[in-house]
């Protein structure tokens, strides 16, 4: 139950920081958003991300890196799909560069 409990708190908490990182940006970045579904879609795996989340791994080995100064060690993993979509719109605020949004 501790387990469940601390895991659910750190994916309140990231959220939570993904949210404020989000709407301190004037807009949320929706293209970066729709490229990262487009990316998901295009390597087959859009499914099975949005049932079981993302590894970190398998984001890393696609290109996506951790902000520099950026603070992952909260994050899930996997990460929920609604978690990496705030994420994208967070725009220069997101904890992690996604190499498909200039």
């Amino acid at each position: 139950m501790k387990i469940v409990t601390a895991t659910a708190a750190l994916a309140l908490a990231a959220t939570a920081a993904l949210t404020s990182a989000g709407s301190a940006s004037a807009a949320p970045d929706t293209a970066c958003m729709r490229a990262g579904m487009n990316t998901l879609k295009s390597l087959g795996v859009f499914s099975k991300v949005a049932s079981s989340g993302l590894p970190i791994s398998t984001a890393l080995a696609v290109g996506v890196t951790p902000r520099p100064g950026a603070d992952i060690s909260g994050v899930p993993d996997p990460i929920p799909l609604s978690l990496l979509l705030a994420d994208h719109r967070a725009g220069s605020s997101s904890l992690f560069v996604y190499p498909w949004c200039g």
